[in-house]
């Protein structure tokens, strides 16, 4: 009974197994192969879009000002005259190309992956892999899988068989303890410690080692079942060999794409298929190829001839670029001022000027490099240095003014040898030597030593309005005190004012504090540019700004460069909006702009956009006439290529 059992079961396999092999046969002979096509939704679509004209006829204006209408026509083959007609929509897509737009940088690829029916069985799973070309580069997209019903049954299957394989090892080492025999143990030997079993006592570690004498990792240890423990470590370990003996092939749930199933009239498998891409400078159109392998488990059945090839081409509005340098007209004024101040440490009513004095030293030294500085500056001419100190409210106004003065007349002075003695320095050491055809010497300078600087020394008096800005800053100071400082400030009589300030109990730190940094030199440089005699003149340089916006748009990075462009409002500007989808924002620039063929072609597109086909049409044949290479472009933009299409243009030059 069991033999013929066996003999039909055999029979069975080898009668299923012939019909698979068959089939896989026919796929090699038939090169079968999945393709790609262009979305027929969104064919569908455009074409619905250029089949819903607002109106059969639109009115135009021509070149002339003459009035044109125009109309869904074409040309009777035998009275030679334009006639209206409608466009029956085939029922069968076979274009290899498309024209798609940039919008914000980047563009979206929609095609379809079409797998005929006889290419699918339930046992199988295809894998498919669209490989994109961009440039000179290859990518791989991700894949897209389908998986039969009984493929997905064994794949189930073997996840079913490891995870009761995962089950069955235990990984508590406890569990492998011979836990009664312990017991036993310690009952009949150790009662004092077998008492604890029952007993919530806490134990120590060192109690139990009292107690027991042998450490309870010895105890432990002799009895556990280590063989048992082995085999079930030995599982653990071996669990990454058992995921591949039972699951033969995997289920791949990152990585692919399969968003949208769906199957049309004849059965066959039809995926949409939506890729977005990033822009870049020089790309002009995408080209994606289809490849794949079918699958049993792990056993490779077939690899599919790649098809052909899926072609996008790209229309960039960075190709209107206008790329003409722009400069900026600057006035140059003869006459230049710097300024700067420093804080010198004066002795209480002195005007000797001591380095050692608090960081006189380390300002003097800033003051002499600023003005070493513009000595040897290359483009000005050092005409006249006024230093202006001012004093710290102590004392009487007038002789806070005098101090001022004597002050101010030190630092001058201080400077004044300074710069003579660089001078005499500069003369000793900056000499060439030079003999004429005679054999006799002479000597010459090799550096433009500067005349003579006029230094002015002015008294800027008791500096209160520094002093205001000090008591505002301060953190000591509380917000009464502060107050109490302000109702003194309306005292006009400055001596009364300092008199009445000296009761105050926040006096003393003001004056500790703050006074010293009133004591400042304030110096103004006056110049003028060198070899310039006009007081002003004009000069062009390269606007950077707006060239950096230019190189930014042709690069695609449109909301940097509507970042420098903003401002300028003209056709570049313009561009980036458009870009961008800021439509109105560009038709605002536009139509204050010259109608030259790339402003006109730029309103045609905001007036499609708009759904304004009279305009639309009027601005893209006024660009055509001016620029016959619009008439090739408008093919390439999808708003204009659907009234080309809905209105027949470019075909007759009488369009224009």
């Amino acid at each position: 009974m069991k033999k013929p059992f066996i003999i039909i079961f055999i029979f069975l396999i080898l009668a299923g197994s012939c019909g698979e092999t068959k089939k896989i046969q026919s796929l090699h002979n038939q090169r079968l192969s999945a393709s790609l096509a262009l979305s027929r939704n969104e064919v569908a679509e455009e074409r619905k879009v250029i089949a819903s004209a607002p109106r059969d006829t639109i009115t135009v204006t021509g070149e002339n000002g003459e009035t044109l209408l125009l109309m869904k026509a074409v040309r009777d083959e035998e009275s030679g005259e334009m006639v209206a007609h409608d466009v029956i929509n085939a029922a069968v897509i076979t274009a290899r190309f498309r024209n798609v737009a940039e919008r914000h940088g980047r563009v979206d690829l929609r095609f379809e992956v079409i797998v005929p029916q006889e290419m699918m069985d339930t046992r199988w799973q295809l894998q498919f892999y669209p490989d994109m070309f961009i440039l000179e580069d290859s990518v791989r997209l991700e894949p897209v899988i389908i998986t039969g019903s009984e493929f997905r049954s064994r794949q189930l299957r073997g996840y079913e068989l490891y995870d009761r394989y995962i089950r069955s090892i235990i990984t508590d080492t406890t569990a492998f303890i011979d836990w009664r025999n312990l017991n036993i143990w310690i009952a009949r030997n150790l009662p004092e410690l077998y008492k604890y079993k029952n007993d919530s006592t806490f134990v120590s570690e060192t109690d139990f080692h009292s107690l027991f004498g042998p450490t309870e990792a010895d105890a432990i240890r002799h009895y556990t079942f280590w063989h048992r423990r082995y085999y079930h470590e030995k599982k653990w370990h071996q669990r990454g060999a058992k995921f591949q003996e039972y699951v033969k092939a995997p289920i791949v749930t990152e990585g692919i794409r399969l968003d949208t199933v769906l199957r049309d009239i004849d059965g066959n498998f039809v995926y949409q298929y939506t890729q977005s891409i990033r822009t870049r400078p020089k790309l002009r159109k995408v080209d994606i190829v289809l490849s794949g392998d079918i699958f049993e488990q792990e056993h490779h059945l077939y690899t599919m001839p790649r098809s052909e090839p899926l072609t996008f081409y790209i229309s960039s509005l960075s190709a209107f670029v206008d790329t003409r340098e722009r400069y900026l007209t600057r006035v140059l004024e003869r006459k230049a001022a710097a300024n700067t101040a420093c804080y010198v440490d004066f002795a209480s009513g002195s005007s000797e000027i001591d380095l050692s004095l608090g960081h006189n030293a380390t300002e003097m030294g800033r003051i002499r490099g600023n003005i070493l500085e513009l000595l040897q500056n290359t483009s000005f001419d050092l005409d006249s240095i006024v230093i202006s100190a001012s004093a710290s409210p102590e004392g009487t106004v007038k002789s806070n003014g005098a101090l001022a003065e004597r002050r101010a007349a030190a630092v001058a002075s201080y400077f004044d040898n300074y710069i003579r003695h660089w001078r005499d320095s500069v003369k000793r050491n900056s000499f060439s030597v030079s003999v004429d055809d005679s054999g006799r010497e002479s000597i010459g300078h090799n550096t433009s030593i500067p005349a003579s600087i006029p230094f002015l020394s002015r008294s800027s008096g008791e500096n209160w309005p520094y002093l205001g800005v000090l008591v505002d800053e301060d953190t000591v100071m509380t917000s009464s005190d502060k107050f109490s400082f302000r109702r003194h400030l309306e005292t006009a009589d400055v001596d009364e004012r300092e008199r009445r300030m000296q009761a105050e109990p926040w006096y003393r730190y003001m004056r500790e504090n703050l006074y010293p940094r009133l004591r400042t030199v304030k110096f103004d440089f006056f110049l003028h540019r060198k070899g310039m005699v006009k007081d002003t003149v004009h000069t062009t340089e390269l606007d950077t700004t707006y060239m950096r916006g230019v190189r930014l748009l042709q690069e695609r990075e449109y909301e940097k460069a509507l970042t420098c462009l903003r401002d300028y409002r003209d056709y570049n500007t313009a561009i980036a909006y458009v870009s961008l989808d800021y439509n109105a924002s560009a038709m605002a620039i536009l139509q204050e702009l010259p109608r030259t063929p790339q402003v006109s072609y730029m309103l045609a597109l905001l007036y499609a956009r708009a759904g304004d086909d009279g305009k639309a049409v009027e601005n893209y044949l006024r660009a055509c006439r001016d620029d016959r290479s619009y008439v090739f472009r408008g093919n390439l933009d999808p708003e204009i290529y659907v009234l080309i299409q809905r209105y027949g243009l470019n075909k007759d030059d009488e369009t224009f």
